[in-house]
């Protein structure tokens, strides 16, 4: 069957199924990438790849999402991100394409899902955090990967540390520039933070206008009220746990442990507010349709949580 299009989610991207794009288009080249939730494109169908959105996974029907609820593992128990589904059911037909010997694909194809898919999975699902990672991510840090566009050993072109170095300075630009462009947001976002915290006087919730950098200002704030943050997503609202610490994944506080991985009528179900939408596994972020529906989750998330840490 000829893949036309291959279809992940709108909005904010992340490593996994950015990863998750290489690996498909070298191998359908002319499929047109679709970034979608629109329910026509992210349900499964002919000519179509699915990944890291639709709420299941199911290699026969070609869709490779790992939010829901019973969301796929590795053998071992650790949890699998898109883009460690899509290498586990490609990366072998990659390597093939990229020239690989057969005799050489298993090993590689082991290989580089130990040092390279695994730790993009466990960052992605919140199981690992970059200040813990040690020896997992020495490969993946930005020199790493720099000096690893370098030519190859055997490559004895005459041009060919020229033309690497001039592929990996497009790359380190891009980097750089982005680093600089975020750093500037931040500085942006603390005013509009600072000034949301104060209008938020002793409530748990921060509201603030649009999705932003916001955990330095909570911070620096000295706002250890806080435990949730809600904030427009597209055509949705979101609320959002606040990490206790800038290296780390763990939160303040929890969303509801019987909302984890549910979504639209089972969601509304657990939590008895219309209109929910969407619970991370991680139980960090929840989506409703409404402003209103949002704030009844946040209610109901503060006072679980008040409930637990009342009860510990």
């Amino acid at each position: 069957m000829q893949i036309t299009h291959l279809v992940t989610h709108s909005g904010g991207f992340h490593a996994d199924e950015l990863l998750s794009s290489v690996i498909l288009t070298r191998l359908h080249p002319d499929a047109e990438i679709i970034r979608s939730r629109d329910t026509a494109w992210i349900t499964p169908g002919a000519g179509k790849i699915i990944y890291d959105v639709g709420r299941d996974y199911d290699h026969a029907q070609a869709i490779y999402d790992h939010h829901q609820k019973d969301a796929p593992l590795r053998e071992d128990g650790q949890p699998l991100s898109s883009f460690g589904l899509i290498w586990a059911h490609y990366g072998l037909d990659y390597l093939r394409a990229s020239g690989v010997p057969e005799t050489d694909l298993e090993d590689i194809h082991a290989s580089f899902d130990r040092g390279f898919v695994l730790p993009v999975d466990l960052m992605d699902n919140g199981a690992l955090s970059p200040s813990e990672a040690g020896p997992m991510l020495s490969d993946l840090t930005l020199p790493m990967l720099l000096e690893s566009l370098k030519p190859v050993y055997d490559d004895k072109a005459p041009e060919a540390e020229d033309m690497a170095f001039a592929d990996a300075l497009h790359i380190a630009r891009a980097f750089v520039e982005a680093s600089i462009r975020r750093k500037a947001a931040k500085r942006r976002a603390e005013a509009q933070v600072m000034a949301a915290i104060e209008s938020a006087g002793e409530s748990r919730v921060l509201e603030l206008p649009q999705g932003m950098p916001f955990r330095s200002a909570v911070a620096a704030a000295g706002a250890d009220h806080l435990l949730f943050v809600v904030h427009p997503r597209g055509g949705d609202w979101a609320l959002t746990g606040i990490r206790k610490n800038a290296d780390g994944f763990e939160l303040r506080a929890d969303l509801p442990a019987a909302w984890a991985g549910l979504t639209d009528a089972a969601l509304e179900e657990a939590s008895g507010v219309a209109g929910a939408k969407f619970c991370h596994n991680g139980r960090f972020i929840a989506v409703a349709g409404s402003h209103e529906a949002i704030l009844a989750m946040a209610d109901l998330a503060v006072r679980e949580a008040e409930a637990v840490a009342g009860a510990a």
